[in-house]
């Protein structure tokens, strides 16, 4: 029997975090309830939440970076700036059709509009495969205030694989997202190794940038009081590169450089947004800047975003490149194992940029 609108506000007498995760209803499931109140559980600590007067004009947002000339040295060196002094961008006329997009939104949607029983065949306790995962907030066994996000991550191995064990419903949308995206990962790659004076030439070197991928589908419903909570909190990614696909209603914040100055990532059509993970601001021995993000919660709609993570393989050993320090520039990184960071990352609430200090020497 579902519980009443009534039961949910007394949270005291339902156990909210056992619908949302254990059940697998997630976010949504209490979204569709009509809820008016927000559970205690995701009422997140003041400092956590957004505030105001700390956010700037969209004006003063990320750059934006035009790749209808890819063979122009100016795109190079402005992709080069933009990971060195922001960490984050976006770019537009990159070659990628816009039914791509559309598919692969439309595919989320109708993902999460399935039953929750259909759901759960993905959840952890049920899903054939580790590397397909229906989640919700980030790590709620270890979070004191829980993230107002439902998501399914899927981690490419094979096309034989996603065809036997991703979910119909979004399988062929998520593959062709994830394939016309492969020129433009590798570009952007080979840009920004060209700044490092690095050549990306074997294999070794290609799987350390970008040896696996995982796709997420990222689900925010409308929530009833959005300033007492967050979609995402405070983080880096782990990734080399991430490629995020933000639908038309904005939500995505990133930390301005050096500052507690927050600025708004605003949607654009089109677009997508690039930021360097973890992983690549360790290989380039911090020339290029992981930046803190998190998203807000929505009190008007549901959104959903699409990020492409490109990651080192889990067995590929990261640590300043070695042409990095050729010039006799100092380590200030160790190596690590790549898995044993991504362990570290996800063993633990959003914390800001916290995890890269697990690799600093």
């Amino acid at each position: 029997m579902a519980p009443s609108l009534s039961t949910i506000s007394n949270s005291n007498t339902w156990d909210v975090k056992h619908f949302v995760v254990n059940e697998g209803h997630g976010v949504k499931g209490l979204a569709d309830m009509g809820i008016q109140t927000l559970p205690k559980q995701y009422i997140q600590p003041v400092e956590e939440r957004i505030d105001t007067s700390k956010v700037v004009a969209e004006e003063q947002s990320i750059p934006v970076i035009d790749l209808s000339n890819w063979n122009d040295p100016k795109v190079g060196k402005m992709i080069c700036n933009a990971a060195e002094k922001w960490g984050f961008f976006q770019i537009v006329n990159h070659g990628i059709p816009m039914e791509v997009f559309e598919d692969i939104k439309d595919a989320t949607h109708k993902f999460f509009g399935l039953t929750a029983e259909e759901k759960r065949k993905y959840s952890k306790e049920h899903s054939r495969t580790n590397n397909v995962r229906l989640g919700t907030s980030f790590t709620p066994q270890a979070e004191k205030a829980l993230e107002w996000k439902d998501y399914l991550s899927l981690f490419y191995v094979s096309d034989e694989e996603a065809a036997a064990l991703w979910p119909s419903a979004c399988r062929d949308e998520a593959l062709q997202f994830m394939r016309k995206t492969e020129l433009v990962i590798k570009r952007l790659m080979e840009s920004l190794m060209k700044g490092l004076n690095v050549k990306v030439v074997d294999e070794d070197r290609e799987s350390l940038l970008m040896g696996s991928k995982r796709i997420n589908l990222n689900y925010y419903p409308k929530c009833p009081k959005p300033e007492l909570t967050v979609g995402v909190g405070r983080h880096s990614d782990v990734s080399t590169l991430t490629i995020l696909l933000q639908d038309n209603i904005g939500g995505l914040y990133v930390r301005k450089l050096g500052c507690d100055t927050w600025l708004p990532v605003p949607p654009i059509s089109g677009a997508l947004v690039i930021n360097i993970g973890d992983a690549l601001q360790i290989l380039s021995n911090g020339r290029y800047k992981s930046i803190e993000h998190r998203v807000i919660a929505n009190g008007s709609n549901n959104r959903v975003s699409v990020p492409i993570f490109v990651n080192p393989k889990p067995n590929d050993v990261i640590g300043p490149i070695q042409e990095v320090l050729e010039s006799g520039e100092k380590a200030m990184y160790k190596k690590v194992l790549y898995s044993d960071y991504v362990k570290h990352f996800f063993g633990k609430a959003h914390d800001g940029k916290d995890t890269v200090d697990f690799a600093k020497i």
